[in-house]
């Protein structure tokens, strides 16, 4: 086998490249290794150009297999990895929307990245993929402007030598690259960031955070910026001693002929179409006149993508001259300007625990609460960890959403990813699992999209919650802002190695609420959710290679102004959390038993539990430290409690209570203290006279006061005594 190593210090610990012929077929193909996390990256370029593709085909696959982890997961009928997993298809995302801005988008020949994970321990091997896909397209023949870095980096609990996380959660660790252990109680970290960049600007980000100041995230982001070029360097190095020589893919050009009849009937009425404030009606229309003039012009052709970029292109560089140099949108807003809002906690059904409706302009979303018990948890078996979640978002976007037909019923990556992103968000801000025991679990439904519907759905989101009575901390508003940046190809400028970061004076816009051409033609989709007090989630895509942490620290600001509009609109509807949850929710109660007394609980093969269970109609969940949760509607949950309570109940000397007298003998007689427990009352200890014979004064049946007066718990035996309990029960009427 042929080999090569290379390594680097990142966050204190060795990263590893290694290269060998083991996947010598794919053009490019690297092992990275990180303690003992170990992905293996390829590339791969088709040969031929496909046609009829108007845009450039890049499919990234991360891939998880169980033995990684030394797992063998599945069904007990199917062993083999399925479908992936949601923790696969988020990092599959956060690799495609890291490499895509670094492609020549003109190129119509398919790409893919596969990244596998090979070994993994506590490192986190999504961060390990990302440096993985970049070097493999780095060394690899296939044009591509990289490579990039990519770090986590956030203030997470302190570690001794040892690596175990401090008993005390000091929150205020900054640390490159965390365990992933580390991360695991989102609770204790204040934020976690993943940032990818190159030539010092950032192109992608991942990030939740507990009400975090923007100005912290920034300085994080400059930290995390100076780790990103130790991996750029130690990339560049490995490029210019294996890297291949790179593909020449020739450029088509448009004839001449379509740019004349463009720019002769077309070009003049852009602008007026673009800015009519009709939203995207009059532009589609025009695009649609234009397709129809190039079909009629080239009868014999079928593929018209070099036309429709024209169109595409030209809107584009429109829409960045009006706003760098005019201050202008298309719709006629204002940079800072959010669109009209509209808010609605409930009134949809009171059959539902909770709902919220927002408006953003044509962005319309209704989100839906439903509570449950902690058996509705969602039981997540992952590589790394086993988890049990107790907060779900979950998003959905219908195809009618933007006026189009499509495949309904199927969630995709884009789904899994909007609604992942809101679960953060919102995350932050429920209330502890002690103060509230429900699982929650929350649906935004897309019903009308003009830009950014993951964020209209944190704020319908809020809405359900406060609607649904959950305690949250604060309400989370979202907004997503815009970039128009001067496109420094057109400049004369003398940039070595293409370096961006060294031009003070870029003219750029940033916009606030993108909507419809801004978002498809703008140079990043920077969402920024959080409360009045913080940052609570972030994710950055570009269309560029990087754009200015400056940039982003002055996006942050103008999002917080934006956010406070949203969160008095939502807060003007609903000031607070309602008092009560719906009483179609369930019942949940809580008490603690010794964790010796679960087995007593449970039973031989589960069949006490699930006696009271059928018994009672309540659920009942017992975690490993005693904690005994019972859901249940109406009586249900009291009455397994009350049964529970007693079956475990520890009786102590000296305590008084009532029972019942189940058998007599001539030595004394036996009361029932509850279902489960009996004591005996010795004749000497039923009344403070002599009793000759027991039978004369107590009878089956009889309700006594008892007082426990000594336990025999090796013999489960337990002294009662009457007279002590009421030394004048059997006086008078009673003697």
């Amino acid at each position: 086998m042929q080999k090569k190593e290379y390594s680097v210090e990142i966050g204190g610990r060795n990263l590893t490249a290694i290269f060998t012929d083991l996947a010598e077929q794919a053009h490019g193909s690297v092992m990275l290794k990180y303690g003992e996390t170990i992905v293996l990256a390829t590339v791969c370029m088709s040969h031929d150009k496909q046609k009829g593709l108007g845009y450039f085909n890049l499919t990234v696959d991360y891939v998880e297999k169980f033995y990684a982890a030394g797992k063998i997961l599945g069904s007990r009928f199917v062993r083999r990895e399925g479908k992936p997993s949601e923790d696969a298809i988020l990092a599959s995302r956060v690799i495609d929307r890291t490499l895509r801005p670094l492609f020549e988008q003109s190129i119509r020949h398919a790409v893919q990245v596969i990244v596998t994970v090979i070994s993994v321990d506590d490192n986190d091997p999504t961060i390990l993929a990302v440096n993985a896909a970049s070097l493999a397209l780095a060394v690899s023949n296939i044009p591509w402007n990289g490579p990039i870095g990519c770090v986590r980096i956030g203030k997470y609990p302190a570690r001794n030598a040892s690596g175990i996380a401090d008993a005390g959660g000091d929150s205020e660790t900054l640390a490159i690259n965390p365990f992933q252990s580390l991360r695991q109680d989102d609770s204790k970290y204040k934020f976690d960031l993943t940032v990818c960049g190159k030539n010092g600007n950032i192109n992608m980000i991942e990030a939740s955070a507990h009400q975090t100041e923007e100005k912290e995230l920034e300085d994080a982001l400059e930290q995390a910026s100076a780790e990103i070029t130790k991996l750029e360097n130690f990339q560049k190095k490995i490029v210019a001693e294996i890297g291949k020589e790179k593909r020449v893919i020739e450029k088509e050009t448009i004839d001449p002929k379509s740019v004349k009849l463009f720019n002769e009937d077309i070009l003049p009425k852009m602008s007026e179409a673009i800015f009519s404030g009709a939203g995207k009606a009059k532009i589609d229309a025009l695009h649609n006149v234009w397709n129809k003039m190039v079909a009629d012009m080239y009868v014999e052709r079928e593929d018209f993508s070099l036309e429709d970029n024209l169109f595409d292109d030209t809107e584009n560089d429109i829409l960045h001259k009006k706003a760098i140099e005019e201050n202008k949108r298309a719709d006629g807003r204002k940079m800072d300007e959010v669109r009209d809002l509209y808010a609605q906690a409930g009134g949809v059904s009171t059959i539902l625990h909770g709902s919220g409706i927002f408006y953003r302009g044509g962005t319309h979303v209704l989100s839906v609460l439903t509570l449950g018990g902690p058996e509705d948890r969602n039981l997540v078996d992952g590589l790394q960890l086993k988890v049990e979640k107790r907060f779900m978002h979950h998003y959905n976007f219908p195809p009618y959403s933007s006026g189009e037909t499509g495949r309904a019923g199927f969630t995709n990556r884009r789904e899994v990813g909007h609604g992942a992103l809101a679960e953060k968000a919102l995350l932050m801000v429920l209330p502890p699992v002690t103060d509230f025991p429900y699982t929650v679990r929350l649906v935004s439904e897309s019903l009308a999209s003009n830009g950014s519907t993951s964020q209209a759905s944190i704020c319908a989101s809020t809405l359900a919650l406060m609607d649904g009575g959950v305690p949250i901390i604060a309400p989370v508003a979202g907004i997503a802002m815009g970039l128009m940046l001067e496109n420094l190809k057109t400049k004369k400028l003398n940039l070595k190695n293409n370096d961006t970061s060294q031009i003070l004076d870029i003219r750029y816009k940033i916009l606030t609420d993108i909507q419809g051409p801004e978002d498809h033609h703008g140079d990043m989709d920077f969402k920024v959710a959080g409360t009045k007090n913080g940052v609570t989630a972030i994710q950055l895509d570009v269309k560029v290679e990087g754009v200015p942490i400056k940039i982003l620290g002055e996006a942050m600001i103008q999002a917080k102004n934006a956010r406070m509009i949203i969160l008095d609109r939502i807060e003007k509807e609903i000031p607070a959390p309602r008092k009560d949850i719906s009483p179609n929710a369930p019942k949940i109660l809580i008490i603690k038993i010794k964790p010796d007394m679960i087995g007593l609980v449970i039973g031989g093969g589960g069949k006490t539990i699930k006696d009271i269970k059928e018994k009672t109609g309540a659920e009942i969940t017992i975690e490993d430290d005693g904690t005994v949760y019972f859901t249940g509607k109406g009586e249900s949950a009291e009455m397994a409690k009350k049964i529970v309570e007693e079956m475990t109940h520890e009786f102590g000397v000296g305590e008084v209570l009532k029972g019942e007298v189940v058998k007599v003998a001539d030595f004394g007689a036996f009361v029932r203290l509850n279902e489960f427990t009996d004591g005996m009352v010795h004749i000497s200890e039923i009344a403070p006279f002599r009793v000759e014979r027991v039978s004369d004064i107590i009878k089956e049946g009889m309700i006594v006061p008892v007082k426990v007066i000594n336990i025999d718990r090796e013999k489960g035996r337990i002294g009662l005594s009457i007279k002590e309990a009421d030394k004048d029960f059997f006086n008078g009427k009673n003697k």
